[in-house]
């Protein structure tokens, strides 16, 4: 089976659907920040941190081409710059997990690991980033799932009607 991706911005709901939709039919998860975080042993605030930015996208950039040599039948959920940084249609059949700024907000407010975005702190700066994203995504995704009035069953749902077509 191919593999299904996940993009959108942070505190979109990708981790919490890839697990579901791992269950659902069968695929492995896979979350990519995880992966980075194992290979270097740090949280990625502090890859961040102690490497910068580009340091971070060239290891994306990396983990993708691995991943898309060597893995099938996964759920891979992705950072949220990822797509914006780098091509991820390698990797399957990408799905935009889409949600209004007001909500992520919320959901990220209430994150207990907030702390551990590096890109989340100052509201205005994190809208901007919102907005500068979105057509990239957009652009990137075979498919544009509309979240702001579904639960997570619903959307997992959705996409793996999407899968089987």
């Amino acid at each position: 089976m191919p593999n299904i991706v996940l993009i959108g911005f942070m505190g979109s709901g990708k981790s919490t659907i890839a697990r579901l939709i791992a269950k659902e039919s069968q695929r492995y998860f896979l979350d990519t920040d995880s992966l980075i975080e194992s290979a270097y042993g740090k949280s990625i605030r502090e890859i961040f941190t102690a490497f910068g930015e580009a340091r971070f996208r060239s290891q994306e950039k990396e983990l993708i081409s691995w991943l898309a040599e060597n893995v099938k039948n996964a759920v891979i959920a992705t950072g949220g710059g990822m797509p914006i940084h780098n091509d991820v249609s390698r990797l399957g059949k990408v799905f935009y997990l889409k949600i209004d700024f007001g909500e992520i907000s919320k959901r990220i407010s209430l994150d207990p690991h907030q702390n551990t975005r590096p890109l989340f702190g100052n509201p205005d700066k994190v809208k901007e980033l919102y907005d500068l994203r979105l057509k990239h995504y957009e652009n990137a995704a075979n498919h544009v799932i509309e979240c702001d009035t579904k639960n997570a069953e619903q959307i997992t749902k959705e996409i793996l009607s999407k899968t089987s077509q």
